[in-house]
């Protein structure tokens, strides 16, 4: 009797069994629809059998096949094996996130059936790209079309035309007969790279992978790179997962942005299943950026990547910006932005051109205060205080989503003299707006791009020059290139500083070298000031100077002392219940369990008495976590088997939690 065994997207280690009637040929890869208790789901056949070890009579028929979605060929099941077994995922969700959501496929067949359209078939405004001679350097040593696997870190400021090296790497790999993958870390970066894609490679074909399409358009791509059809793939972590039969080379732009790395669900890290995918087809892969992540820092330092840098800008009359500090207590501040900051934006509205404030905090105040009795709006669910959005009138969680209404007094002693403490991007944008009545003036954040299209719409009237101030969130800090932005401010820098997050400095400089980056990339001069209270802290030296290897080399140094990722490797568990008790007792008995296993098995691996999350409390639950940390990758590999077994085990399923394989920082 054949059987087949079925990856379900279900939260079950083990693929399940079921029998095939006659007359239905069924291979591996394949998705099928079939019942699980009761349920209908649709699978994906990832082994047939001659014979399954559970009895006849408990195995279920599959129902039928789902010729819709072409098989999964055999390097992406074996790409889906590795992300379960490092990641310790059930191999069914990895599987569902590989594949478009299949509840799609019967209702969009007929309508996308041979359908291929790319946005990039246009007619191509410009000319492709000439290369200085760093590019030609970068773009020369790539080994494309040599079947090995060859790793390389790009390097180069920002400005420095790392996109131009993408494009003509891909236009080589392309020319030899090959498909490319191109992964960016938000989906905002999508639409003008696949524009430049179409400009630098007119004729050929590139689609958009990502969660924001909608299921046919993302079917309709999947089928058509599954046929060979397409040959750009360009997307967002998920479309790592692509069908590309021709893969020819992997490129990973902004590599050390968190964004690659999933936070819940299955959570993978995009940039490394893509540099795991690459080994696995022996081909090239290009990680770019201007601020690496200490990981990839590492392995270029020892000789695993190949290291290819571009130290200086790519237009010959453009220079890295000068970068000066303020106090952030100066005289007469503006709702927070220094006297100097303001007279330079002042400076720039008379040069007719654009300048850019930024703070990492969206709506109008961080905190709302009572004066009198001390009182601070906090959210009932989360161990957080209420954001102010004043143009909605709302309190707001950025964490859980709970809103109420703006009180008009403080609920503990009735004072109507309520403070907004703190500033966020709407607070800032009214400001200027009164400092500068004449001045046009765009607001760039979550709040303010929901709208489908909403921020390309604002990315062309910054190009059109009808933007003079742009306010803004780190959606700005990455990727784009504004010719007439000369000016970029930074407010709220220090907060990371205050931290207990180990990657926080971290990812602090690569923001602040990002975001400082757009001021000046064409032949203006451009000007960073930077509000702190810390211009003697390493990190200010290093972006003055614009050298972020020597902040690096510092913050190894530390790494290396503590016993840090990339000198440790650490693996997260995480659990939450609605009581705290609940939760101290199953992280206890995991910790133990942990340490039994190491134990048990010898393995090196070390497990900590469990702690409180950094964020103890989250939409009602409570939270706490446990850390286990060992010297070598494959002593942790070898152990979180034998801990997920236990942890599976343990009593108090009424706890949910996640173990975080590889994690950027603690819950």
């Amino acid at each position: 009797m054949p059987v087949v065994r079925v990856a379900l997207p279900v939260a079950v280690a083990t693929p399940f069994d079921y029998w095939v009637p006659d007359g239905i040929a069924i291979g591996r890869g394949a998705s099928v629809r079939v019942k699980l208790a009761g349920r209908v789901l649709a699978g994906i056949v990832v082994e047939v059998l001659d014979r399954s070890d559970i009895p006849r009579e408990r195995l279920q028929p599959v129902e039928a096949t789902l010729p819709d979605l072409p098989s999964l060929p055999s390097d992406l099941l074996e790409v889906g094996s590795f992300v379960a077994s490092y990641y310790q995922e059930p191999l069914g969700l990895v599987v569902a996130q590989m594949i478009p959501p299949l509840r799609a496929t019967r209702r969009t067949v007929k309508r996308d059936q041979g359908a291929a359209g790319s946005p990039s078939s246009a007619t191509p405004t410009a000319a492709p790209p000439r290369l200085n001679e760093d590019q030609r350097r970068a773009v020369a040593a790539i080994p494309l079309g040599q079947h090995r696997f060859a790793p390389f870190l790009l390097q180069g400021v920002t400005g420095s035309g790392k996109t131009e090296v993408y494009l003509a790497a891909a236009a080589a790999a392309i020319a030899g007969g090959g498909q490319v993958l191109i992964l960016v870390p938000e989906i905002n970066l999508t639409p003008q790279l696949l524009q430049r894609i179409a400009d630098a490679l007119p004729g050929r074909n590139a689609v958009m992978l990502h969660s924001r399409i909608s299921a046919s358009e993302r079917l309709r791509h999947w089928k058509a790179a599954a046929a060979g059809d397409i040959d750009v793939v360009l997307g967002t972590r998920l479309a790592v997962f692509a069908p590309l039969p021709r893969l020819a080379l992997i490129v990973v732009d902004e590599e050390h942005d968190p964004s690659f790395k999933q936070q819940d669900g299955v959570r993978y890290h995009g940039r490394d299943v893509a540099v795991w995918r690459a080994r696995q087809r022996e081909i090239p892969i290009l990680l770019g950026s201007a601020t690496p992540s200490l990981e990839s820092l590492v392995q270029a330092q020892r000789g695993r990547y190949g290291w290819l840098k571009l130290p200086r800008r790519a237009a010959a009359s453009s220079e890295l910006p000068s970068v000066s500090f303020v106090p952030n207590r100066g005289a007469q501040p503006l709702e927070g932005m220094s006297a100097a900051l303001v007279d330079a934006i002042g400076l720039r509205l008379q040069r007719d051109e654009q300048a850019l404030v930024f703070i990492n905090r969206r709506g109008f105040a961080p905190s709302l205060l009572c004066g009198s009795c001390g009182w601070q709006a906090g959210c009932p669910r989360c161990s957080v205080r209420l954001v102010v959005h004043r143009d909605a009138r709302m309190l707001r969680c950025h964490h859980c989503a709970h809103a109420e209404r703006l009180p008009t007094a403080c609920p503990e002693c009735g004072n109507v003299d309520l403070l907004p403490v703190g500033h966020g991007t709407q607070r800032l944008e009214r400001a200027l707006a009164a400092r500068f009545p004449g001045a046009r003036i765009a607001r760039i954040d979550r709040d303010s791009t929901r709208r489908k299209g909403a921020f390309a719409d604002l990315r062309e009237q910054v190009h059109a020059g009808a933007i003079d101030i742009l306010v803004g969130t780190q959606m700005l800090a990455k990727g784009h290139d504004f010719p007439r932005l000369t000016l970029v401010g930074i407010l709220g820098a220090d907060n990371a500083l205050y931290s207990a997050d180990f990657r926080a400095t971290e990812r602090l400089a690569a923001l602040l070298f990002q975001v400082s980056g757009r001021a000046g990339r064409r032949d203006r001069p451009g000007e960073v000031i930077v509000q702190t209270d810390f211009p003697n802290h390493p990190l200010a030296g290093a972006l003055a100077r614009h050298d972020y290897d020597a902040l690096a080399q510092a913050l190894l140094a530390e790494r290396r002392a503590a016993m840090l990722p990339p000198f440790a490797h650490i693996a997260l568990l995480v659990a939450e219940a609605p009581r705290r008790d609940a939760v101290d007792a199953f992280l206890a008995a995991a910790s133990d369990a942990g340490r039994e296993a190491a134990r048990r098995h010898a393995i090196d691996v070390e497990v900590f008495a469990p702690v409180p999350a950094a964020l103890p409390r989250r939409a009602g639950l409570e939270r706490g976590q446990v850390l286990a940390q060992a010297s070598q990758r494959r002593a942790m590999q070898c152990f979180l088997p034998h801990w997920r077994r236990a942890i599976d085990s343990l009593p108090g399923r009424r706890v949910r939690f996640a173990l975080d394989v590889d994690p950027l920082g603690f819950a």
